[in-house]
């Protein structure tokens, strides 16, 4: 399907005060435009888009392949207007779209949107301005001579299969026929402007010999979590017709495994349309160098379709400095030692992706420091982003905590680590995204969860996470009543929480006395939900230390899935005193000096028992102080009740609570041990 743009000069100009002479003119175009469109066999449809002075705009669309001059003259002669063609351009089906738009402001058609129906345009608008999965056109804007061709793929280390399929293309066809592609393409690289250049040098070979009709393509990008291909991409393809249509695989390599064993399905939609169109659309398949199994999806469902790989080739010592030297003279700047001192393997092979980005950084540094050396003094951006704190209230709040140095220190390092691996992966070291899952023991009241809830959103203050909230569940939250619905249950809440944290308390409430009950399908569908949504999730678990053992040996894939365990020890007395103050203070409460001697001989008896409830038992604490002040503060004379006793919290404010659980084993010293 082409879409095309016809500029032309009239005879006559349009006056701006002749009205009616205008309505006149508008009103004979309009009703001669349908008629040419059946008189064409409904194949073809053209009409005026815009008359204005002596210019007049002409829109068309033709469902095959027309004598394009031919077809313009006709209307033309046919709606009696005298004028001279200018100019005719292949458009976009946006541009298309928008030449309908004014056709119909101006009463040169009936409706536009019955013209969008008839050629099945009408669903494309939805698929652009959808949510999710879009696509793109592009013109191409030459067609150079075969020797140029051939040059520029050599030029990107294409020629071992680019330049060997443009000499192909241009043996041309051994009998006439009216269309159809013997062969469709696979292109594998890791770098994007690669990917389009031979995109580009492709089809302006296969439209150079008639093997498509079309200088516009699409492009549209599929990942896992698409539904299989509808109706917007049969509309898609029936608008290519004649054409050519780049389908990208968009997510990240890691997440390649994932892809080709739960997205299958968007895979299979996909070869059905490439089979279905295969004669009358060019199917081109981007996909990055390591997705192999991806790959084999393709393959095995592409049916008799022949697909050509086109695909970089390596590059070693001599090569490769051609290669940087010829990215330098077209940068119009002088190569140097530095550029080269990259390339210190010379038995290594190199790939234009991984030339391009050590000439890149090498590229940045010359304009700093010889092109303009004022800014010589500035530091990169990914420099200072390594030395830079992590910001935020997040991590001040954490900071405030008391004790829980370990915590601190390991959660310090995971961001660390993070933030070193995004900005490794922009220097070009390759490696996956590290896993940020957690285990958190500790007994009762050891700030598990704040610190979990503050780890978000530390997360989400240094653009780690995208959303940054905390969604805290249980047994009960995970394990379904029915049969059969646990592993949905679970699947949902992943999703829910994607880009965030989701933080299992009490874990090892899912550890069954028998094995292949609800909780080991539970646990069973975590793990397979951390690696398929390890990108933009975090997960904590949660619970006491020795339980917490038993959890992680239930699942063999679990513990390999935990980067980091992070132990919450029991406060000892003079930490419980620092969380009173810091607690009371936040309750704008002031303590009497005579309460820190009283609970000091309260914490050391509390810390003796067994799950005493740490950071809780103060809370509790304060909590029943408050009461026994209103009490006091009721039965004094009103009128002696300042602000600041008010304020304040005395030593018989506080009664210790009862504890009723085990001692703790206590080791003596001296002569009775």
């Amino acid at each position: 399907m082409q879409f095309f743009k016809i500029e032309a000069k009239l005879a006559k100009a349009f006056k701006s005060e002749d009205k009616e002479y205008r309505s006149e003119f508008t009103s004979e175009v309009r009703l001669k435009t349908e008629p040419f469109y059946l008189k064409n066999d409904r194949k073809l449809f053209v009409f005026v888009s815009n008359v204005k002075n002596d210019r007049m705009v002409i829109g068309a669309i033709f469902e095959r392949a027309f004598d394009t001059s031919a077809v313009v003259d006709s209307f033309i002669k046919y709606i009696e207007v005298d004028c001279i063609v200018v100019r005719i351009s292949e458009i976009t089906i946006n541009e298309f779209e928008n030449l309908v738009r004014s056709a119909d402001e101006y009463f040169y058609i009936e409706a536009d949107a019955e013209i969008m129906e008839m050629f099945g345009l009408h669903e494309l608008a939805w698929f652009r301005r959808g949510r999710g999965t879009s696509y793109v056109e592009y013109l191409l804007k030459e067609t150079p001579a075969k020797q140029t061709l051939a040059c520029k793929a050599k030029s990107l280390l294409c020629g071992d299969t680019l330049a060997m399929e443009i000499s192909r293309i241009y043996e041309g066809a051994a009998i006439s026929v009216k269309s159809g592609n013997p062969v469709h393409y696979l292109i594998q690289t890791d770098d994007v402007q690669i990917s389009n250049e031979i995109i580009k040098i492709l089809l302006s070979a296969l439209y150079a010999n008639k093997r498509i009709e079309n200088q516009r393509y699409c492009s549209v990008s599929f990942h896992s979590e698409d539904n299989a291909p509808g109706r917007n991409y049969e509309s898609l393809y029936k608008a290519s017709s004649g054409g050519a249509v780049i389908v990208s695989y968009a997510q990240e390599e890691s997440e390649e495994s994932d892809m080709a064993r739960t997205g299958s399905d968007v895979i299979i939609g996909l070869c059905n349309l490439f089979r279905k169109h295969r004669n009358d659309v060019l199917s081109v398949i981007c996909l990055p160098r390591s997705c192999e199994k991806i790959k084999r999806v393709f393959m095995e469902n592409l049916g008799s379709i022949t697909l050509i790989e086109l695909r970089e080739e390596a590059v070693f010592a001599d090569k490769a400095r051609d290669y940087l030297r010829r990215l330098a003279r077209r940068n119009g700047i002088a190569s140097d030692k530095q550029l080269y001192s990259r390339l210190k393997n010379s038995v290594q092979g190199y790939l234009g992706a991984e030339l391009n980005k050590i000439f890149d950084e090498w590229f940045a540094r010359r304009l700093k420091e010889v092109v303009y050396p004022q800014y010589a003094a500035m530091e990169a951006a990914n420099k200072s982003a390594l030395v830079k704190k992590t910001r935020g209230n997040g991590i001040v709040m954490l900071d405030e905590m008391i004790g829980l140095s370990e915590a601190k220190t390991v959660i310090k390092q995971a961001l660390d680590y993070y933030k070193a691996q995004k900005l490794f992966h922009d220097r070009g070291i390759q490696s996956e995204r590290p896993s940020m899952n957690m285990v958190f023991t500790g007994n009762p009241g050891t700030a598990k969860t704040t610190v979990a809830r503050l780890f978000a959103q530390i997360m989400k203050e240094n653009g780690l996470l995208s959303v940054g909230d905390l969604h805290e569940l249980g047994r009960a939250d995970l394990v379904a009543r029915y049969v059969g619905w646990t592993a949905p249950q679970v699947k949902n809440w992943f999703r829910a929480a994607k880009g965030s944290v989701l933080f299992i308390d009490e874990a090892y409430s899912l550890v069954e006395d028998r094995d292949g009950l609800y909780g080991d399908e539970a646990i069973n569908t975590i793990v397979q939900e951390m690696e398929n949504q390890r990108e933009d999730i975090v997960v904590i678990f949660a619970g006491y230390p020795e339980k917490m053992e038993q959890f992680l040996q239930k699942n063999p894939g679990l513990r390999s899935r935990i980067a980091f365990h992070i132990p919450f020890s029991d406060y000892c007395p003079s930490e419980l005193w620092q969380i009173t103050e810091l607690m009371a203070g936040k309750m704008q409460f002031r303590l009497d000096a005579a309460v820190q001697d009283k609970l000091s001989g309260v914490f050391k008896r509390a810390v003796c028992c067994e799950d005493f409830g740490n950071g809780r038992y103060v809370r509790n604490l304060l909590e029943k102080a408050q009461m026994r002040q209103a009490s006091r503060l009721v039965a004094m004379d009103i009128d002696q009740v300042t602000d600041e006793i008010i304020k304040t919290l005395i030593d018989d404010d506080f009664e210790e609570l009862a504890l009723t659980h085990e001692l703790r084993k206590v080791w003596k010293i001296g002569f009775g041990a």
